[in-house]
């Protein structure tokens, strides 16, 4: 009871951040997905506007092919116990001023808030690095960039004093302005994604 409660009170803290007002395009709506028992962590990128409009993390279509990639449905993706879900950034950015997409994440959230939340999980099994922000600010000098960091496979990290090094995985995002390198790298679908399906069908359901 005693962890439910801190983690409401967190959800609270967090939700309400007002720290970016001045650097965002909409009123500040920050979109997380937390839960102590989640089994498999997604650290994104930044909610896009649908997200923001629906207050709803991947509510989008870069959500629906990235819960294809992952094969689970709507329902399951959706659970705190399966799915917990920490963009770097918190609030939607706005888009870029040339309409190539969504500006990049703003820096202040993965500093203020990560660790914190980090802290909390007790049974996580998977973390999955989605997209070139995540991968840089959590891989650091090991970052190798997407391509060649989504072929290292299953790697091994150290969360939180709690746990022992849990598993790792890179992934491209799921934006449809990624389809020219889902288009170069067949593999990706045919060989990779068929045992990571596999395995959180098993953290899932175990």
């Amino acid at each position: 009871m005693q962890t439910a409660s801190k983690n409401i009170e967190l959800y609270r803290q967090i939700t309400s951040c007002t720290l970016c007002q001045t650097q965002l395009p909409l009123s500040p709506k920050p979109i997380v997905q937390l839960s102590a028992q989640a089994k498999i962590l997604i650290i994104g990128q930044a909610p896009g506007l649908q997200a923001h409009k629906h207050n709803r993390a991947f509510a989008d279509t870069s959500g629906k092919r990235l819960r294809e990639w992952l094969g689970v449905t709507d329902e399951q993706f959706y659970q705190a116990e399966n799915f917990a879900i920490m963009p770097m950034a918190f609030c939607y950015p706005g888009k870029q001023k040339n309409g190539s997409g969504d500006k990049a994440p703003l820096k202040a959230c993965a500093p203020t808030w990560h660790n914190t939340i980090l802290d909390i999980f007790e049974r996580l099994h998977l973390v999955l690095l989605v997209g070139q922000y995540s991968q840089k600010y959590y891989l650091k000098e090991d970052d190798l960039g997407v391509t060649d960091n989504v072929k290292q496979g299953m790697l091994q990290t150290k969360i939180n004093a709690k746990l022992p090094a849990v598993e790792l995985f890179n992934l491209p995002h799921p934006s449809p302005r990624n389809n020219i390198w889902l288009n170069k790298n067949n593999w990706f679908v045919e060989q990779t994604l068929p045992k990571l399906r596999s395995r959180i069908a098993q953290i899932i359901y175990e």
